[in-house]
């Protein structure tokens, strides 16, 4: 009997409670359904708003607990999995486990079962980008690649039929990784920024959940960290195995670098350098994703081809919502980075292009100081288009810059996203960009930063 067929014999008389019938859970809950197990739907919205999913969930044997007080539920359950985006000491949670109830998610099940080697990436920015360069590198070698996690796909539904010389690549967020009790064999960590802090309160919380992606290898373990973020120190201190780093400005003595002299991303394995790729032949444009590039070499450096990692940087055309070209009217392109809910992210698409360009940014409110906005703003956007709970904290941060003149970056106020969609349009000229990059989250007005972006193309591609 594998593990996977252990598991599902343990619960198969246990009550279970699944939070959050979104994208992530959908295929774990049909799982669960057609194991014949006791299962119960938990989603805040109502039946008309859930729509066929709840009649298919129902005709399979499940029963919803929705709406305003959908979380009553879960304190009849056995095991309550919560969705990867519910903050582990959520009150509910915690009055569920006072109460003796198993507290788990889709992730921690999945590493606990999984048969084969798992190299997962967590970071304040880039790891998505980074965990698809390094399942594209990994597939481009021959290798059978499972990617999921916070990227939008889960994998414990999955399970049975991994094999054990498959690889497992999963992008991991803080609050995945808060009540995570085991570590992938490989572990990245791109970068540490302030993030998530309205939900986390503090740095200190939201870097501890970080560090359980190392906490948990043993000395078999790999740990890929950035020699240029100021937090590489703290999270070397819990590295039980090896070390290997990245960095864009120094050479590591075991790591991926860039020679800034050739223009190469290189390896140096303790005094043995060699030379992979130049910076202008890979697809994805931006600084920023020559660390992601250096970040996944870091990681499956020894695993695969030099051949595969060089085929990946010529072919590999990036990810929905970062910095995706949308289209190009009237010489005026357009690109959507709605990934871009943090004031670093959106410095980093800033930085991508080599011209001066119009912004559209604000959103939800996460509590992040949008200070470290101004100079970049200054220096690289000559209309700022803002809108929603953040445009005063950003409006303030721009206009109280030492050197902010209005003549150089203009700033517009608008109501919606269609409204700054067509002020972009109207106020561009042939050979400009126009980029969404809000520098928040979008929770004011979208579900997640995936529906702003698709509204944004929408809106774009009607443009005449």
């Amino acid at each position: 009997m594998t593990r996977a067929e252990m598991f599902f014999d343990s619960v198969r008389n246990k009550k279970i409670a699944l939070i959050g019938a979104g994208v992530s859970h959908h295929e774990l809950i049909m799982l669960f359904l057609q194991k014949g197990l006791d299962v119960t739907v938990c989603d805040k919205k109502t039946r008309e708003q859930l729509g066929e999913a709840a009649v298919r969930y129902e005709n399979h044997g499940a029963k919803l607990s929705l709406g305003d007080d959908y979380l009553e539920a879960i304190f009849d359950a056995d095991i309550i999995f919560r969705t990867p985006g519910m903050y582990f000491n959520h009150p509910a949670l915690i009055k569920a486990r006072e109460k003796g109830i198993a507290v788990t998610s889709e992730m921690e099940v999945f590493f606990d079962l999984c048969p084969c080697k798992t190299i997962a990436v967590t970071g304040s920015d880039g790891k998505t980008t980074t965990t698809s360069i390094i399942a594209d590198i990994l597939e481009k070698d021959g290798k059978a690649v499972h990617k999921g996690g916070n990227i939008g796909k889960a994998l414990l539904p999955l399970i049975e039929s991994i094999k054990p010389s498959d690889v497992a690549v999963v992008e991991l967020s803080s609050f995945q990784l808060q009540s995570m009790r085991k570590s992938p064999d490989t572990a990245a960590v791109t970068n540490i920024s302030p993030n998530h802090l309205d939900v986390h309160g503090t740095m200190r919380e939201y870097t501890d959940s970080k560090k359980n992606i190392l906490l948990h290898q043993n000395a078999f373990g790999k740990a890929v960290l950035n020699l240029g973020n100021e937090y590489h120190a703290e999270l070397s201190d819990c590295v039980r195995g090896k070390v290997v780093y990245f960095s864009r400005k120094s050479i590591p003595d075991c790591g991926a670098y860039l020679d800034t002299e050739s223009g190469m991303l290189c390896f140096n394995n303790y005094g043995k350098h060699e030379k992979i790729v130049r910076i202008s032949e890979i697809k994805l444009p931006g600084v920023h994703n020559i660390e992601n590039y250096l970040a996944a070499i870091a990681a499956v450096w020894g695993d695969v081809s030099v051949e595969a990692i060089v085929k990946t940087a010529k072919e590999f055309g990036g990810v929905e919502h970062r910095i995706e070209f949308v289209r190009e009217l009237n010489g005026v392109k357009y690109y959507n980075d709605s990934i871009a809910t943090s004031p670093t992210r959106t410095i980093a698409g800033l930085n991508s292009f080599n011209q001066k360009l119009i912004v559209i940014a604000g959103g939800y409110d996460k509590k992040l100081s949008y200070e470290p906005l101004a100079e970049p703003i200054n220096n690289n956007v000559k209309l700022l288009i803002l809108l929603g709970a953040t445009a005063d904290a950003i409006e303030k941060a721009v206009k109280d810059y030492s050197s902010y003149s209005p003549a150089q970056c203009r700033i517009i106020r608008v109501a919606s996203l269609e409204e700054a969609v067509l002020t972009a349009k109207e106020n561009a000229a042939s050979g400009d960009i126009v980029t969404l990059s809000p520098a928040s989250a979008s929770f004011d007005l979208y579900v997640n930063f995936e529906e702003r972006g698709r509204h944004f193309k929408r809106l774009v591609e009607q443009l005449t």
